[in-house]
């Protein structure tokens, strides 16, 4: 078992992964390459963002990593992986697949999940493929996972597959400090449509432990993914994520992300609108408290004719938290008749909470429709007032607030998405350890959005005809 601390990443380490793992000659010489791009580049590549991030925060010389960690499982996440007993589900210990449930009823159908390592002995060519759409060359964070990932699974949805049910993808860090480098590929064939749950988790130790994904999503013509991202780690740890999603024809993707833990969580996410009418919709909440960082990059590139994008960003901001949104709309020469909507906002709490937005547009061709907005703002203390008149506290006015806030972006999410958003939210400001483990509270809330839901529905016909 190698160990190495990322300051001192070498080609000794990478060689020990690729030879426990019986990788193929190309897997090695693509992880050799990948880490001598990482040396050359810096933290952050463009000079607009430069003195905006807090990327730093990730000390090389603190995150260890290793070729094996431990798979025992965190006695605060017992519960979860219980309700997970008979769903279908991926488990991530570490760098150990700890669990995967597939029905064999599904198995026969096509659905293959499995971990990384086993997807690049039985489907090597869809791997490569999607190893070689990630340019090292892009991000000094997307090089280093090239290069050193340790980790990682595989989905794929077969051609004309619809289910109904959601795969669930839970990842916790492990319990012996070391951090995970993990390679995560998905799969949606032809006319197929899934739903699948993300849930990031790490254990509460004194030791800065750091999760950095690269995600690779690909949904053929006329396919459907719906997404769900809840990261609650533990805000001794850091996050990167990069992840990359291209769609064919007529293809969807809902992605939704509730960034919610870690110290430090930095997303690079990546929409290729490849085929016409293509669309992505990407919604992300995040909050923040103590001295919590987010650092997220969203760019929506069409590429091909009569696709849509849609960006919404909000971000609550307690204590000293700050949240940084860089967000791109890239409409090439060949994409007429495109559409796509670009929005950061964000609310402080506090004095000392802090936000910065980057908006921007590269438009190369006529009869398109693009636009992007920004705000950060202060809690409105009339608002507050006048909430306090109703008999509320200033707690429950702040509450009230947010929730308004978060109104317009939540309903784009099905109840139990939103559910789970607002029961974390809830968590954090009561302080609460930080899982959607399924209790009288969450059970609440999951009764209130989907009567929630409902209503909405009956109030948007009742208006259309008055």
């Amino acid at each position: 078992m190698s160990q190495e601390i990322l300051s001192k990443l070498n080609t000794s380490h990478i060689e020990e992964i690729s030879s426990s793992r019986n990788e193929p000659e190309w897997l090695k010489n693509y992880r050799k390459s990948s880490l001598s791009v990482y040396d050359s580049l810096p933290i952050e590549t463009s000079p607009l963002y430069n003195k905006y991030t807090d990327a730093k925060k990730m000390d090389p010389e603190k995150v260890s990593l290793s070729t094996n960690t431990a798979e025992t499982v965190p006695a605060f996440l017992q519960k979860r992986l219980g309700e997970l007993e008979n769903e279908i589900c991926i488990i991530q210990i570490g760098t150990n697949i700890h669990r995967i449930n597939l029905p064999e009823e599904l198995k026969s159908k096509g659905l293959v999940i499995s971990s990384i390592s086993d997807a690049i002995q039985n489907n090597s060519e869809l791997v490569k493929k999607a190893l070689e759409a990630s340019n090292s060359k892009d991000d000094k964070f997307t090089a280093l996972n090239n290069a050193a990932f340790n980790s990682g699974i595989f989905i794929r949805i077969p051609r004309n597959f619809v289910l109904d049910k959601p795969i669930h993808f839970l990842t916790c860090l492990s319990e012996d400090g070391h951090s995970t480098i993990s390679r995560n590929v998905i799969f949606a064939d032809e006319s197929s449509k899934a739903t699948i749950v993300q849930e990031l988790y790490s254990p509460n130790i004194q030791t800065q432990q750091a999760y950095l994904e690269l995600m690779n999503t690909s949904i053929a013509a006329n396919a459907q993914l719906d997404v769900t991202t809840l990261q609650m780690m533990d805000q001794h740890a850091v996050t990167f994520s990069t992840k990359r999603t291209d769609l064919g024809q007529d293809a969807k993707v809902n992605w939704y992300s509730g960034l919610f833990g870690s110290i430090l969580s930095r997303y690079k996410i990546e929409y290729f609108l490849n085929g016409p009418g293509a669309s992505s919709n990407d919604s992300e909440v995040i909050f923040g408290n103590n001295e919590q960082s987010f650092d997220i990059q969203t760019n929506v590139n069409h590429e091909s004719p009569s696709t849509e994008g849609r960006v919404v960003e909000k971000s609550i901001l307690r204590n000293k938290s700050k949240s940084l949104f860089k967000g791109m709309i890239r409409i090439k020469e060949n994409a007429s008749k495109s559409n796509s909507f670009l929005s950061g906002r964000s609310i402080l709490l506090d004095k000392d909470a802090k936000s910065d937005a980057i908006p921007g547009l590269e438009i190369f061709t006529n009869d398109v429709k693009a636009t992007h907005s920004a705000s950060v703002a202060q809690i409105d203390e009339e608002q507050i007032f006048y909430l306090k008149t109703r008999c509320l506290s200033h707690e429950e006015a702040e509450r009230t607030i947010v929730e308004g806030f978060l109104e317009p972006l939540s309903r784009k999410m099905s109840f139990q998405v939103r559910a789970w958003i607002a029961y974390l939210i809830e968590s954090k400001w009561d302080n609460r350890d930080l899982t959607i483990n399924t209790d009288e509270e969450l059970a609440k809330f999951v009764e209130i959005e989907e009567t929630r839901y409902n209503e909405n529905s009956e109030i948007e016909q009742h208006y259309k005809y008055r």
